[in-house]
């Protein structure tokens, strides 16, 4: 993680930016007032998709169940009732 303070930030926003986008790399920005993290668009999305499935009762356990499941023993992806 790159620790930054907000002046620093402002003037190397753009390099930040890449930095961020394009190496997942998050930027701490520190100010007198507190921090804030800069981070990828797609890494917040997984953040808010996984405390969202883990807020689903028995979904963690159901997903490591699924894991678990040796491969022979899954269905094919024609046999799967959508309709369910």
């Amino acid at each position: 993680m790159i620790t930054t303070t907000s002046s620093n930030f402002r003037k190397n926003l753009s390099n930040l930016l890449i930095q961020t986008i394009k190496y997942s790399e998050p930027v701490d920005i520190v100010t007198k007032e507190g921090s804030a993290i800069l981070i990828k668009k797609e890494d917040y999305n997984a953040i808010m998709e996984t405390l969202y499935l883990n807020a689903i009762p028995n979904m963690s356990e159901k997903i490591i169940e699924g894991l678990n499941t040796p491969f022979e023993d899954c269905i094919s992806s024609d046999e799967v009732d959508l309709n369910v």
